[in-house]
């Protein structure tokens, strides 16, 4: 059973969709015990950063959350408020990825947000079991003004203008993507499926 964090600040339905594409069960709950008893965990965000984490501490669940040992997916925002701090909002965030969230610089070349689809690179970097089968320069589907730096954890990487940025993050059984997999086609779907079999 994969548990879905609903917190109020996450693209549910597109989720949803997407798992019932691959035929998952799933829950939505912000219930801890529901989440600590899941298989998997993703953790979606549309939005502004300092909202989502201002939402999620109010449920309670950042200790729940953090204290978890299962795979757990953050998606765009998800991901972001998974790192130690974003300027969007000048908020601290959970601290599970050591990356600062920065909001994307002011390029003529490079518009903000970033928006639709961009392609992926150094995917060798982590060696990660989330990107099996999927290859360097692979498209994926972007909706950002924020991005996270380049960090250890950083496990693939996508180029906006001047500006390289983590794509991808992973700490121990903590994964992120700053790109929508529900959103991604073939490459998203397959991602979600890796997801699903670590």
């Amino acid at each position: 059973m994969i548990a879905i964090i609903d917190y109020g600040c996450g693209n549910l339905r597109s989720v949803e969709n997407a798992l019932d594409r691959l035929g998952c069960e799933y829950v939505l709950t912000a219930d801890p015990k529901t989440i600590v008893e899941a298989d998997k965990v993703i953790l979606p965000g549309v939005g502004n950063a300092a909202e989502a984490m201002s939402n999620l501490e109010k449920t309670g669940l950042v200790p729940v959350i953090k204290s978890l040992r299962r795979p757990v997916l953050g998606i765009c925002v998800g991901m972001q408020i998974m790192c130690r701090d974003s300027e969007e909002g000048n908020v601290k965030c959970m601290g599970i990825f050591d990356s600062h969230v920065r909001r994307f610089p002011e390029d003529p070349e490079a518009k903000v947000p970033h928006m639709g689809w961009n392609c992926i690179g150094n995917l060798t970097l982590g060696k990660c079991k989330l990107f099996n089968e999927i290859k360097s320069g692979s498209f994926v589907y972007f909706v950002h003004s924020y991005r996270a730096d380049l960090c250890q954890d950083t496990i693939a990487t996508c180029t906006h203008g001047s500006q390289m940025f983590s794509a991808a993050l992973k700490y121990e059984n903590f994964y992120g993507t700053q790109f929508h997999p529900e959103k991604s086609g073939d490459v998203g779907e397959l991602l979600l499926k890796n997801f699903v079999n670590l």
